[in-house]
């Protein structure tokens, strides 16, 4: 798929999108391992790939992954950017870098609070919301920006509707393209994306989908995130609990079973969280672009 803007590619491409999360690695190993998943991956013909912003002093080596992915592997990259841990001026001069490297592609995250804290707090000078960030890369930048939302709804906001209400004004604020948080039940975004529509809010509504290697890790993340199993995954995986290659080939047929459902239904493309390890994903849009279940959604 050629270089260009996500927007770009989601409404000029005749098939879903297919995109990948990765995470900056803290170990020559771990970077090691990351450049193998990109390149096991890059056979699948990827849309785009991410790169996570993991601290507050980490937007330089997002900023260079993304242009190595790009440069090194010809695949488009987007760089998180979060306003944890950083001050506008700080927020503008990393964003002078990405614009300097030639890439066009943001994914504008408010950020998690510290280890530790139950609460996000701005720092002096900085941000205090996504809609902010947006904001200011939208009416600065000529990226096209990304943004995140909840199927389940934020794990802060006090119900659906608030969340909504704060999402359509992060997206009034100059989202082009927008992701969801992992979800395992399609329902879920087929319920959220009905209610977006009718708030106005149009921009794509990419899916985002976490395969299930390790019960244990998936717990730990959906506890954290708002997302929910289904009592019947969650039955599946507790029986699997003590054989960890189970889990993994019950996450692979879940997954893929769930991407072709949503694909089936229009849905525009997903999006992987792969933990920087490719052969879940590799075999789950592998099925996937041989069985294109995409053929049946409605046009």
């Amino acid at each position: 798929m050629a270089l260009m803007r996500i927007d770009e590619m989601l409404a000029t491409s005749t098939d879903p999108v297919f995109s990948f999360e990765f995470f900056p690695p803290k170990t020559p190993q771990g970077e090691r391992n990351l450049l193998a998943a990109v390149t096991a991956l890059r056979e699948l013909e990827p849309g785009f790939v991410s790169v996570t912003k993991t601290g507050a002093s980490a937007q330089a080596q997002t900023i260079e992954l993304v242009r190595r992915i790009r440069a090194d592997h010809g695949i488009e990259a987007a760089a998180h950017f979060t306003c944890a841990g950083a001050t506008r001026d700080q927020l503008r001069a990393s964003l002078d870098e990405l614009r300097a490297t030639g890439l066009e592609n943001v994914l504008a995250l408010r950020g998690d609070p510290p280890n530790g804290e139950t609460s996000f707090a701005a720092t002096a000078g900085g941000l205090t919301h996504a809609s902010e960030l947006v904001a200011l890369v939208t009416s600065e930048y000529p990226f096209c920006t990304v943004a995140a939302c909840y199927p389940e709804s934020h794990p802060e906001a006090p119900d659906a509707d608030a969340d909504m209400a704060h999402l359509r004004t992060k997206v009034d604020a100059g989202v082009h393209v927008l992701i969801t948080n992992l979800f395992f039940a399609n329902d879920a975004y087929f319920a959220f994306v009905r209610r977006a529509r009718d708030a106005g809010i149009e921009v794509p509504i990419v899916p985002g989908i976490m395969p299930i290697t390790n019960a244990d890790q998936i717990k730990r993340f959906t506890s954290v995130c708002g997302a929910t199993i289904p009592p019947g995954l969650l039955d599946a995986l507790d029986v699997r609990a003590g054989d960890a290659e189970a889990v993994a080939d019950l996450g692979v047929a879940y997954a893929t079973l769930q991407c072709a459902e949503l694909l089936a239904a229009g849905a525009p493309g997903i999006h992987f969280y792969t933990l920087n390890r490719s052969p879940a994903t590799r075999a789950i849009v592998s099925a996937l672009r041989l069985s294109r279940p995409w053929q049946a959604a409605p046009r």
